[in-house]
């Protein structure tokens, strides 16, 4: 996904990484209580929860922090968290998916309407733009983990759809519902995986010159600094040129 990748780009440049450190902490705690809450709180035995388990160690984020989110779900006094999908545009038709976890499903909407309006953006009506967008699982290793040609065979033989290896990584791609099996696979052949997780993947993707990609960068950073978003995604690309004007 060239949008996302090179916006996680970027946001690195741009600093900042104790406060966004912070609030992933936050966001990967709640889908783990979240996760403990709708199913077994043991994550060998809850899929859901054993994926964000898994994320939030790629992360980084301290063993202490994910058992205290796990024994929040399980003491029952976690906040009652409603899953909610946003779909809109920002600059140049380029199309954006919000998902969020609230505990006040008014307040985020209203941020979020207010952000894309603020921001340059429409906000659209949920089925607006995911239909231009495929739900997949995502694993990223670092190009460390293998050759192109190892990897790629440890994804097949683990029942992955697609592998794409760059100079950094390997990305790979699975049926959302295949991605614990998928992953859980890998992991025998390849070790711990950097990500793991559901993604949107964009089916085309949008080039942006240098004045919307600024545009659609400050809509992004704004919508990911609400508390209740926990995920952004937009099929857009920018060039290598753009990109160092950035």
């Amino acid at each position: 996904m060239a949008g996302h990748s090179k916006w996680a780009n970027i946001q690195h440049r741009k600093g900042r990484q104790d406060a966004a450190r912070s609030k992933l902490f936050s966001k990967l705690s709640k889908e783990i209580t979240v996760a403990a809450k709708m199913g077994d709180p043991d994550p060998d035995k809850n899929p859901r929860l054993r994926l964000a388990v898994k994320e939030a160690k790629a992360s980084s984020m301290p063993k202490d922090n994910i058992d205290r989110a796990i024994k929040k779900a399980a003491g029952g006094d976690a906040e009652n968290y409603e899953e909610i999908r946003y779909e809109g545009y920002g600059p140049n038709g380029v199309a954006i998916i919000v998902e969020a976890m609230t505990d006040n499903r008014n307040r985020t909407a209203s941020n979020v309407r207010s952000t894309f309006t603020k921001r340059g953006g429409n906000l659209g009506e949920t089925g607006s733009v995911s239909f231009m967008f495929d739900r997949k699982g995502q694993i990223v290793y670092a190009a460390a983990a293998g050759s192109e040609d190892d990897v790629m065979m440890a994804a097949l033989e683990a029942g992955a759809e697609d592998v794409e290896s760059g100079e950094e990584e390997h990305v790979i791609w699975c049926a959302d519902t295949d991605l614990n099996d998928v992953s859980t696979a890998l992991e025998a052949v390849l070790g711990e995986a950097e990500s793991t997780k559901l993604v949107w993947r964009p089916q085309t993707t949008t080039e942006l010159d240098l004045d919307a990609a600024q545009t659609l960068m400050g809509l992004i950073e704004a919508l990911e600094d609400d508390d209740d978003v926990q995920t952004v995604t937009a099929n857009f690309e920018i060039s290598e040129e753009v990109m160092a004007q950035l």
